[in-house]
């Protein structure tokens, strides 16, 4: 199939790209990839957003919002201790004055729905599994997964053989830890003047809640406990219409404890006094992790390539003091529509991204969260005076992988953080997994390659105790006791997406792959 261009991913980036590029020049043949069952199906986040860069895509969408869509009322932030809470001024970043919480699945629904009616051509439910080279070496399309291949890699009785997909341009906004973004970036090593990128863990659960305990438009956001300071995270709390609550809990894939549990330490968030109140009487409605880029401007890639572009997540664009990207997602995928339109090229678009608003918001909070690296208290008084400088002290502090900074189990000792034990559902990981009504056929290869096996059963066991096993938030890895020793059994069904596992690997030996097209979370409005 022949296209102008072809976007990778249906999250607010690639549709914000392909709305603006038939809104440009209807004339294009623009496509859009998502691996999901259908479009907003693996989209997770909290999400508070911004609305200037949707009053641009879409003049008036307040006379037709997205399904879930409430205007912010009251903004707190609260530092919990084990029992108690103290309410603290809301930083600057923080700030929601103006802001909508929404649901980013259902809004991506709702923004294909409008790139639909402007021509450009969705395609849900097919995996680009991998990238379509010309001959000159540069990005020439993706190319479709084979859909029902068994798990010993032999055509089943539904096998249908994946289609390519060519186009000039190919746009990348596949989100955080992209399987095609990942290869691309070290085919043409676009990150060699960069420092490593880091991440972040994020769950949430969306709960329909006892009568008149939420709030609509209140946004709550945490630091502390159930995380000591030298884990960097926290968590939020937006109130939405119709006695629902979207709680989210995310930290840092920088710590160094290797028996942390990051599930364990949001469902221990949930029996804080000033959480389990609201939460008593209600039920949950669906939970999901993804994994966020938390690199910021230090670790950005150049963002082109011969053939192609990085936007969105994918490129890393988070704002993480403001704990928000949609915004950042959405201009930089108008910016390469319209660089594309101009240019006809994917030639100068980092430069042009770099020049742009997007770039400058992220240089002015660049010290932020490294400052965290130190730890909570250092990192506050940094975000402090990076604050009031707007940003402008002629420094930069570095970000280290993620991956390196997992402590070995005969060197750490970990703090007392005072856990409680709990009721509430889910009552472990694979509750969760039900939540986010995760699905893949059991019969297709295992999508997570273990590149060396026998680091698994002998020196990760020896020197971090597997940690695969606890900082899974699905419950896919498990090692089980056999005659001939342990071996590392991989629940691939359960796997949400969410690439934890392919960036805290101390090895970097686990490989996150795309599985066939459709498979994986079914979020709704989350």
């Amino acid at each position: 199939m022949e296209y102008d261009v072809v976007v990778v991913g249906a999250g607010p980036a690639g549709l914000a790209c392909a709305l603006r590029l038939k809104q440009l020049d209807d004339t294009l043949m623009v496509a859009v990839i998502e691996k999901a069952s259908e479009v907003g199906a693996h989209i997770l986040s909290g999400a508070v957003i911004e609305p200037a860069a949707l009053d641009e895509l879409v003049p008036g969408w307040r006379e037709d919002p997205p399904p879930v869509c409430v205007d912010v009322s009251d903004d707190e932030l609260w530092y919990l201790t084990p029992d108690s809470g103290t309410k603290l001024p809301t930083p600057p970043q923080q700030n929601n004055h103006g802001n909508v919480i929404v649901s980013l699945g259902a809004t991506c629904r709702w923004l294909a729905d409008k790139a639909e009616a402007a021509g450009v051509d969705i395609f849900p439910g097919y995996a680009a599994s991998a990238i379509h080279y010309r001959e000159d070496g540069a990005v020439g399309g993706v190319i479709i997964g084979d859909m029902g291949v068994g798990r010993d890699g032999q055509p089943k009785d539904a096998y249908m053989q994946g289609i390519e997909i060519h186009a000039p341009v190919t746009v990348l906004g596949e989100g955080c830890r992209g399987h095609l973004s990942k290869q691309l970036i070290k085919r043409f090593e676009l990150d060699r003047d960069a420092d490593p990128q880091t991440y972040g863990i994020g769950m949430k659960e969306l709960w329909k809640v006892a009568p008149g305990k939420a709030t609509p438009g209140k946004v709550q956001h945490t630091m502390g406990w159930p995380l000591d300071p030298a884990i960097y995270g926290g968590s939020f709390i937006y109130h939405l219409d119709d006695d629902r609550i979207a709680l989210g809990f995310v930290c840092g894939l920088d710590y160094a404890d290797p028996d942390f549990v990051p599930f364990e330490a949001f469902q221990q968030l949930k029996h804080h006094p000033k959480v389990r109140d609201l939460l008593e009487g209600g039920e949950i409605i669906s939970s999901g992790a993804r994994a966020l880029v938390e690199g910021g401007f230090q670790s950005l890639p150049r963002l082109e390539m011969p053939g192609a572009l990085l936007i969105g997540d994918a490129a890393g664009l988070l704002n993480v003091p403001k704990i928000k990207g949609t915004h950042q997602a959405l201009r930089s995928g108008m910016l390469a529509a319209e660089h594309l339109h101009a240019q006809k090229s994917a030639a100068g678009f980092d430069a042009a991204l770099r020049a742009s608003p997007v770039v400058e918001e992220l240089h002015k909070v660049r010290n932020i969260r490294p400052g965290f690296n130190k730890g909570l208290w250092r990192g506050l008084l940094t975000a402090a005076i990076e604050t009031v400088t707007g940003g402008r002290l002629p420094r930069t502090l570095n970000n280290h992988a993620d991956h390196t900074q997992l402590a070995q189990r005969a060197d750490y000792h970990a703090p007392d953080r005072h856990w409680v034990d709990r009721s509430l559902a889910p009552r472990d990981r694979l509750a969760s997994v039900y939540f986010a009504a995760t699905e893949h056929d059991e019969d297709q290869p295992i999508h997570l390659q273990i590149l060396e096996p026998d680091v698994c059963v002998t020196r990760c066991v020896e020197e971090f105790g597997n940690p695969c096993t606890r900082f899974c938030p699905a419950h896919v890895y498990e090692m089980v006791e056999e005659e001939q020793g342990k071996r590392l059994q991989i629940n691939s069904a359960n796997c949400v997406h969410c690439k934890t596992c392919d960036i805290k690997d101390p090895y970097q030996i686990i490989n996150w792959v795309t599985p066939e097209g459709a498979a994986g979370p079914n979020y709704q409005n989350m």
